[in-house]
């Protein structure tokens, strides 16, 4: 019964956060386009009163003119709209998901005692130690050098780099699935925190100066504005560290740390095509393909380099290949690798395969999670060889027969 409502909690906190982070991620990538987009204003008055760009658009039936004060308009509007519960809510819903898929079971997901032999609590404690970390590192480097001359540059080498010793950390102290996922946590975490502990404050201040006559600092703006494209570059990683929870193939293996890392680095470079492309549109940078370019290589190389190995098609290798597994040969080893998790005491997911018909049922699912991605048993709890793995996909090719 705590199965069933785990699975409802999970399904309902997935749909929440993936709506949540469209809408983050929807209005991120669109006041990028903004600011990459802007002209400066045709009208007078406009300008006289400090504005730095407009753009027009037309969707939906109607005509938008969107202006922007890069330091302050000259008095406030009486509605003035916040983008900040986009980002709270998502990292809000995507802690609560965490919690229930991974933290709230940490012995399955979180533990896997060839990598380190540890009680769940540990695990869960330096989960949350490393969110904290991520967030104080990267704050820090931003603080340290961001306002440097050249500072931008300084802070994206450093922040690369903290993220590949946390691929690397992560990925030798947790199971690959759950290292992946933790990764991109971390850097969703310093995302969210970004907009709490520095774009919204700056915001604040310059709306509390303008509604008091005060002059304005334009460092709120420019502070707010760094950690803006941080998150914009962020995103891609983010959502591709997320998505690789379901396919095991990238996150097993003694190298699975810098196939997160290449995966991530090409969806930056992609996203920068994008974000430059705007400018390039209005002749204010060169142009950006070269950025897609080298993000699809990097995609395709790790394509190339994780791609299993072809079978050997000459006669004697078919001649020598094993003969269709059949229930009998796969009974044993049900009942000593799945049966503990999917039997007649625990039936994980609801699903149980401790007899002929229920095998049979699932015999899809327990080819693509044991054989394709090797995802179960969790973490290989029940110590799965690759023998036992070939029964399985054996078994399967020759019509998952149960009689």
């Amino acid at each position: 019964m705590e199965s069933y409502f785990l699975d409802w909690a999970n399904l309902l906190l997935r749909w929440v956060h993936v709506v949540t982070a469209i809408a983050w991620v929807g209005s991120s990538f669109y006041f990028v386009f903004l600011d990459s987009s802007l002209t400066p204003p045709a009208d007078d008055k406009l300008r006289r009163d400090g504005a730095t760009g407009e753009i027009w658009a037309v969707h939906g039936g109607g005509f938008y003119h969107p202006v922007k004060y890069a330091v302050a308009p000259p008095a406030l509007p009486p509605h003035l709209h916040w983008f900040y519960w986009e980002s709270y809510s998502t990292w809000l819903s995507g802690f609560a998901l965490l919690t229930v898929s991974y933290l709230w079971n940490a012995n399955a997901y979180l533990v896997d005692k060839s990598l380190v032999d540890w009680s769940a609590g540990a695990a869960v404690g330096t989960v949350l130690a490393l969110f904290a970390g991520f967030w104080l590192l990267y704050d820090g480097i931003c603080r340290l050098f961001g306002e440097r001359e050249r500072g931008d540059a300084i802070v994206g080498a450093l922040v690369l780099v903290l993220v590949v010793v946390a691929s690397w950390l992560a990925c030798r102290l947790f199971p690959g699935r759950a290292a992946f996922l933790l990764v991109g946590a971390m850097i969703a975490t310093a995302m969210s925190a970004n907009v709490l502990f520095w774009i919204i404050p700056g915001q604040r201040k310059v709306v509390k100066a303008i509604a008091a006559g005060q002059p304005v600092d334009p460092i709120h703006g420019v502070r707010g504005k760094q950690r803006s494209v941080h998150n914009t570059y962020f995103t891609l990683p983010v959502v591709f560290a997320m998505l690789s929870n379901h396919y095991g193939f990238l996150s097993t293996g003694p190298r699975n740390w810098i196939v997160l890392v290449a995966l991530m680095f090409a969806g930056a470079a992609i996203r920068q095509f994008f974000v430059m492309r705007h400018g390039w549109k209005l002749g204010r940078n060169r142009h950006p393909l070269p950025y897609a370019v080298v993000g699809t290589a990097v995609i395709v190389g790790v394509i190339a380099w994780l791609a299993p190995a072809s079978p050997s098609s000459s006669a004697s290798a078919s001649a020598s290949a094993p003969p269709p597994a059949n229930y009998a040969a796969l009974k044993p080893v049900i009942e000593q690798r799945c049966a503990l998790c999917h039997g007649a005491q625990v039936q994980m997911k609801n699903v149980r395969l401790d007899s002929p018909e229920a095998l049979k049922q699932h015999a899809a699912a327990v080819h693509q999670q044991a054989v394709v991605a090797k995802t179960m048993p969790m973490n290989n709890s029940t110590g799965m060889t690759d023998a036992e793995r070939d029964l399985i996909a054996r078994w399967f090719r020759a019509g998952a027969k149960v009689d």
